[in-house]
Formats: structure tokens, sequence, C-alpha cells
């Protein structure tokens, strides 16, 4: 995408100290947005500076999304502060693996799902809440939700929690994108499969290779092909675009 074409657009990217999320803050940034990268690793911090390094408007937040109630205050905060948010992408999620394998729905705790809820679904429909009052003020808004390959069909890998997460986070983006298209507003998801990140990492080689092996384009994706696809859902270019759930898979899984 060229530089976006109002320049003063305030883009907020959850997730952002690595991975994925690291390199959609960089992609924005690039686009012409001023980027506010959260995360609840201090490693935010060292990413942003890096990013700010290279002539960027970049600037890291640090946020714990499993604590619900601070979420909707922070966010009012933040936009006093900056005076505005226009691009909103939750990326952050947690997938928690047991030795490298998910586990199964009879030996899942109830705190643990109830945490990947939190974090995965719970977290974003807040931030979306706190964010709508100055997207319709300014009468436009791009909401980008981070779903999965999970969330679309059966998981080779992610635990049912993740996927019954990514499944919500898919409805909820739906819904809200009926409601908030008069308002100049769209919301769409991406729900990439098998990406090159930290968490893909930590369900071990064996199944990594294995999941690689059933992949058309022969390769999982990057970080990059995640941020091209952002790029475009926040640019006025997909304002005809919501409603949209985006599968970035590389042929793994089509529907």
């Amino acid at each position: 995408m060229s530089k976006v074409e109002k320049p003063g657009r305030v883009a907020f990217v959850t997730g952002a100290a690595r991975g994925i999320g690291a390199a959609l803050a960089e992609r924005l940034a690039r686009d012409g947005l001023r980027v506010i990268a959260a995360d609840v690793l201090g490693s935010v911090d060292e990413t942003a500076a890096t990013l700010r390094s290279s002539g960027l408007a970049v600037e890291a937040a640090r946020i714990d999304l499993g604590d619900l109630p601070a979420l909707e205050p922070f966010m009012r905060d933040l936009i006093d502060r900056v005076g505005r948010i226009d691009v909103l992408v939750n990326n952050a999620g947690i997938s928690p693996k047991h030795e490298g394998i998910r586990a199964a729905v009879d030996e899942t705790e109830l705190g643990e799902w109830q945490r990947v809820i939190d974090i995965n679904l719970t977290a974003c429909f807040l931030l979306v809440k706190a964010s709508l009052p100055s997207m319709k003020a300014n009468k436009w808004g791009r909401i980008v939700n981070m779903a999965s390959q999970a969330g679309r069909t059966k998981s080779m890998v992610a635990g049912s929690h993740y996927a019954a997460s990514k499944a919500g986070l898919i409805g909820f983006t739906r819904t809200l994108a009926g409601e908030v298209g008069p308002f100049g507003i769209t919301a769409n998801c991406i729900a990439p499969g098998r990406i090159d990140t930290p968490m893909a990492s930590e369900a071990g080689s064996e199944v990594n290779a294995r999941y690689v092996s059933t992949i058309p384009v022969g390769r999982i994706g990057t970080p990059d092909d995640v941020g091209a696809a952002v790029s475009y859902l926040a640019s006025d270019a997909a304002g005809f675009v919501t409603g949209v759930c985006l599968d970035l898979n590389g042929g793994h899984f089509m529907a």
C-alpha cells in the first residue's frame, strides 16, 4: 500500500513485541500511520525503539490483555492522549501447549480455558468497544481481528480453547461489521494458517514439519504475508470490504 490518504491516522496493534505483531506495526508505520505498539512483554519497548530508529512513527505501550477491567480505561486514556484511534488490530493471542502438545478437552483445566477466552476473545471485544467512539466521531475506522485457521476448521495443533476463541472472534467480527458499517467503519478477520512465529515454534519441529507437507505452496507463512493483508484491510482502498474472514494459509484450507 502507498502512504495513507489522510495523514495523522493512528493505529493500535496488540501483541506487537515480536512475530506477527511487530511486522504489523512496521508495515502500518511504513504505510504512513502513527502506530501504538502494545504488548505485555517489556521487549515491546525495544521493538518500538528499533522501528523509530528507521524513521518510523512507532511508540510502545504496555498492556496486559488478561487484566480485563483495566482495558477500557486504558484505551480511553490512550485516546485522550493521542487524540484518536483509526485502526485497531487485535493481534495478540495465546495458545498454551504442554511439552509442545495441546491438552485434550478432558485434560484442560478451567483456569487455562478461561484465560485463553479472556485474552483471545473478550479482550478484543473490550478494545473494540473502547475504540468505537473515536472512530464514529471521525466517521472512519478499520478493525482487523486476528482469527486463525483453527477457528475455521479442525485444528492439527491448537487446543479446543484456542479454536473456540478464534471461532468466536469470527462471529463477533461479522456482527460488528453489520453494526458499524453506517459509520464508515469496517471490521474484518484474518485467519492465518501456520506462520513462522515464536508461538508456532512451541508446537515442536516434528509437528511443524508434518504441517508444511500438507500446504500446497510448500511453505509456512511469514509475518510479512500477514502484514500485507492487514495493510490492505486498514486502507481506504478496502472501504467496501467488511465482515470478511480472509483465509491466509497457502492453500492448506479452502472454503
